[in-house]
This record gives C-alpha cells, structure tokens and sequence, in this order.
C-alpha cells in the first residue's frame, strides 16, 4: 500500500518541534507501507535554482519539501497566508503523485482541502487527523472574530469530515467535541490515537546537561518548559508562579526553551516581575534528540495553555515527552490531561488562578522527593501502557483495516 502523508510541519529529531509524523512514518515503513511525505521547510539549501519542490529520502520516507518562508513570530494573518501557499503548491502536488491512501494531519484545518480535491479528482480517499479541534480552538482564542468567515471554517470543517474516510482525534475530549457537534460522524471518528511518547529515544539517551553551565547554580528542584512561546501556550502563569515563590524557595526554578511570537513578551514580563535569571531562566531552542539531556536534568516537565476550555483538548507533545523521560508533569488546565494526572497520580494540576496559597502547596509539593520519584515511575509506565510508538502504529493498522485499507 502506498500512503501519502501530508503534513505542513513534518519535523527530523534534528529539528525543534514535534516528530510524530515523522515517528509514525518510520513505523509505516517498517510495516511494509511506501510512505511519501508532502510538506513545507523553511530552510532555501537543498533547492535547485528556480525550483519549489525537492525530494529526499529519510529512513525510507520519501519527503516532498516546498519552501516557504515561516516562523512562529509570524503575525496571524502572515502565517494564513502561508496555509494558503501550502493548499495551493500541495493540491498541485498531490495531483502528480499517485497513492492509495492520504492521510492529512492538521493543523491547519485546511489541510484537509488538498487531501479533499484529490478525492474529487481521483477518487483516491483520506484519513483527517485532528491535532486540535479547528475552527472552535482559533474561534474561541478570537483570532477569527469575523461571523461570516467562522461560518466558512465550520462549514469546511464540516466538509472534510464528511469526505474523509476516517477521522483520528488526538485526544477523547477532541473526539467529544467532533462527535458533538457532528453526531453524524461518530463511527468514522471511533479511534482516538493520542501524541506519541517516543519512549526509545528518551529511555535510550541517558546522559544529561549540567544545568549549573546554563543557570549558574545547581538547583534543588527544576520545572522545564520546552516549547512554542505562543498566545495560547500561556507561559506568562509560569511567571505569575516563578514571582510568588521565589519569595518562598530560591532552589525551585523554571527552564523555559523554546522560540515564538510572545517570547520577548515573556522575557519582559519576567524582567519586570524581577524574576528573571534568579528563578525563571530563558534558553534558546533545542531539537527533538537534546530533548533527553535536558529532561534527565530537571526534575519535572510543563505544560501551559491560557483559561479558554477549548484549548484544555490539546495532545501537547510536551505532556508525552515528560511521560517518556519517566518524570512528573505540570498543568495549568483542566481536560482530559489533568484528568489523567490525577488518576495516575503522574504529577501535579496547577490551578488558574495564582495566590500565595497555590505556590506555596506548589514548594510543598516540590519538596515531597518520595512522591515525585514515584509520579515518575508511574508516568513512564503509562506511556509504555497507552502512548508508546508501537501502540499507535497498531492503532492506526486498525484504521485502515477498519477503512478497508
């Protein structure tokens, strides 16, 4: 079976950002499928003169690449522009290229359109995997205040579903809010297969920075943050929490990572609270394969988003590279990660709302050393239970079985 996957941001581990498809892929391959991947780069080497497109081969993967220029600062009507490019170049793409099956991976929502126009041409059929529950997500953040356009998105919403032959939620609560308002859809949206906790390659890399060459002290207690600094990633609770317990506990510190739009908002704000370089510490980004040395250094990992319940659905990756180091992790938010916290008893739900109270609970906690050794424990053994590599790869065979594919 040839399967093309088409995916805007497919990323190597030698890159910074998440690698599902990429992992995902490889397990295709290794499953006998000839998997080609259309995507974007915005890296120009590679490419001859006057060319768009060049093609690769990655641990068997065929990678179509389009260049377009892009970066997580773009302002939201630039980055809208750049979906359309991609729709546009990889509609045409898709057409030249002949497969058995697409799956198209959001987001953006309209990823579904090119998936959707070579079913129309070629009646070749797509699987829609829903990474986050567009339009409601940008509808709700107010990106997209326009009636008429939110119509519009809905109703291409609608339109992809109703197409696709399958529809693979990343999440229960994406699922819920799929079938809730497209009841219609339930059967085709029965299999939930959540982000991937690569579990090989942060159980297999066992070696570790030394946080003291990056903070200058070695600390008692480490929350990493390795991530998008974006409006929806709500990082400034973290600087809300950092400035009240520092009062409490100069040991407990937070390493935030990563590149965005609101990282010089970040870096301000932790300025003007007076907490930056004393426990609140900003570092460049790093790829996929450093992402083990730095979660074996900490003591804990993070994720935030802003108090807007449409975004509590989300499968951070890094909720599952936290669970693939084998160590506790940290929300702001309710949904069904906080859910998962509290069951497994695999870290710790922050509430929204920050008060001397929360962080001085939050100190208290840090402190319980027999707790956190055990949520770690407790966090590796879910993700080889539910979230391994091996476990979604099955998942997605029952997909396309149950697709008769």
């Amino acid at each position: 079976m040839k399967l093309i996957y088409l995916h805007q941001y497919f990323k190597k581990p030698s890159e910074n950002g998440g690698t599902r498809s990429y992992d995902l892929a490889g397990s295709f391959v290794k499953q006998r499928l000839n998997v080609e991947v259309v995507t974007t780069t915005s890296e120009k080497e590679g490419f001859a003169k006057g060319h768009r497109w060049r093609k690769e081969e990655i641990d068997g993967i065929i990678v179509h690449y389009l260049y377009l220029a892009y970066d997580n600062s773009f302002s939201f009507t630039k980055r809208a522009w750049v979906f359309f490019l991609f729709l546009w170049y990889s509609s045409v793409k898709l057409l030249r290229l002949k497969a058995d099956v697409v799956l198209a991976t959001s987001t953006p929502l309209t990823i579904g359109i090119p998936a959707l126009i070579k079913k129309m041409v070629h009646r070749t059929p797509y699987i829609f995997e829903v990474r986050d529950v567009w339009p409601e997500a940008v509808i709700a953040v107010g990106a997209v205040k326009n009636r008429w356009m939110q119509k519009v998105l809905y109703r291409v919403e609608k339109l992809i579903y109703k197409n696709a032959i399958g529809i693979v939620p990343l999440s229960t609560d994406m699922q819920k809010s799929i079938v809730s308002r497209f009841p219609q859809f339930r059967d085709k949206a029965d299999i939930v297969i959540e982000n991937i906790a690569e579990i090989n390659r942060f159980q297999n890399n066992t070696g570790k920075i030394n946080l003291a060459n990056f903070i200058g002290f070695s600390p008692r207690f480490s929350v990493l943050y390795a991530g998008t600094f974006g409006k929806v990633n709500g990082i400034h609770k973290t600087i809300e929490l950092a400035e009240r317990t520092l009062k409490l506990d100069r040991e407990l510190v937070f390493i935030l990572v990563g590149s965005g739009a609101e990282k010089q908002n970040v870096i301000q704000l932790a300025k003007d609270t007076g907490v930056l370089n004393k426990n609140v510490f900003i570092l460049e980004s790093i790829s996929k394969n450093e992402l083990p040395l730095w979660y074996n250094a900490v003591s804990m990992g993070s994720s935030f988003v802003v108090d807007i319940p449409e975004l509590w659905a989300n499968s951070a990756n890094k909720f599952f590279d936290t669970l693939a180091a084998g160590k506790p992790i940290l929300v702001n938010h309710e949904g069904w990660q906080a859910d998962m916290i509290r069951s497994k008893n695999i870290g710790y739900v922050l509430p929204f709302k920050i008060t001397d109270k929360v962080a001085q609970e939050f100190v208290d906690y840090s402190k319980s050393n027999l707790l956190c050794t055990k949520q770690g424990e407790y966090a590796l053994g879910l993700a080889k239970e539910k979230y391994s590599l091996e476990t979604a790869t099955q998942n997605y065979l029952k997909v396309f079985s149950k697709v008769g594919i």
